[in-house]
């Protein structure tokens, strides 16, 4: 009888071992193999973006509820995937209530002003939420690595950054930092796309360019940026964004989860009637000018 059971065992075990090998299919084998991650489907993407950007609505009614202050850098290398989690951030979101800010360089007035100046001017009001697609930070990368400003502009940035952002937090403003890294590989991949695809294009400028030729010099700038900035009040959170897919995912899930909200969706609600027409009567159709049906 034993020797039975320990018969049975045996095919038991053998059969399970051949069922798990047959779940593997040659694609999971082949990425096991080269230790790289699986992709996650289109389908199962859509789906959890969709799920967070929910949960980004029900975010949005708590700050406008509670009257709380906002504000989230996006910073990175060129091509690192900000402008998409960003877009991917505001696409169902109410506009008076968080707003995008991406500053164009400076004027010649703007540079005689305090550094931090014209940056201030686009902080939070109570109930409102910020996302800086590039922000005061441009001193510490793109302008010292391209000689924008002076060394001694440089150093005192390093100096006053720390202050002026415990400043923001202590004055009870929510300050959330990012910086999205990406390979050289991957940066390289959606350069040459920007390239290929037209409508790309645009996202290609002469800074671009400089930051590939250089690499090096921008990664010892993120590195003495972290260096003097990456502060107990308000730490950097670095994204990997090889996958921009993953990235999105990512850091909107951490994003909800540095402010504790609750869900304030309102009850459902039923649409008055109509008001009657009474005696009014419209205007003739033939007055109005209207936009030709070009697509039928």
């Amino acid at each position: 009888m034993t020797s039975e059971t320990s018969k049975q065992a045996r095919k038991r075990k053998a059969k399970s071992g051949n069922g798990a090998a047959k779940a593997d299919s040659p694609k999971a084998k082949a990425s096991k193999k080269s230790g790289k991650k699986r992709e996650i489907s289109n389908k199962d993407y859509e789906k959890e973006l969709f799920a967070l950007q929910l949960e980004l609505v029900k975010l949005q009614e708590w700050i406008k509820h509670k009257g709380l202050r906002v504000v989230a850098l996006f910073e990175g290398r060129d091509a690192a995937g900000k402008g998409g989690v960003i877009k991917r951030i505001m696409q169902h979101l109410n506009p008076r209530i968080c707003r995008v800010v991406a500053l164009p360089a400076p004027t010649e007035r703007e540079k005689t002003q305090w550094y931090f100046q014209r940056y201030v001017a686009h902080l939070p009001a109570a109930g409102e939420m910020v996302l800086f697609d590039r922000s005061w930070y441009n001193r510490a990368n793109v302008e010292h690595v391209m000689g924008f400003c002076t060394e001694e502009e440089y150093q005192e940035f390093m100096r006053s950054c720390p202050e002026f952002e415990r400043m923001l937090v202590r004055a009870g403003i929510v300050l959330i930092k990012y910086w999205f890294s990406v390979s050289d590989e991957e940066q390289e991949r959606r350069f040459q796309s920007r390239l290929e695809e037209t409508h790309k294009r645009w996202k290609l400028s002469p800074m671009d360019l400089q930051s590939r030729a250089r690499w090096v010099e921008y990664s010892r700038a993120k590195d003495n940026m972290f260096a003097h900035t990456d502060i107990k009040q308000a730490p950097w959170y670095v994204v990997k964004s090889d996958d921009k897919k993953l990235a999105r995912l990512n850091c909107i899930k951490h994003l909800l989860s540095m402010i504790p909200y609750q869900d304030l969706t309102p009850e459902r609600i039923s649409l008055p009637d109509r008001q009657p027409i009474g005696g009014y009567v419209r205007p003739p159709i033939s007055d109005q000018t209207f936009v030709p049906d070009h697509y039928k």
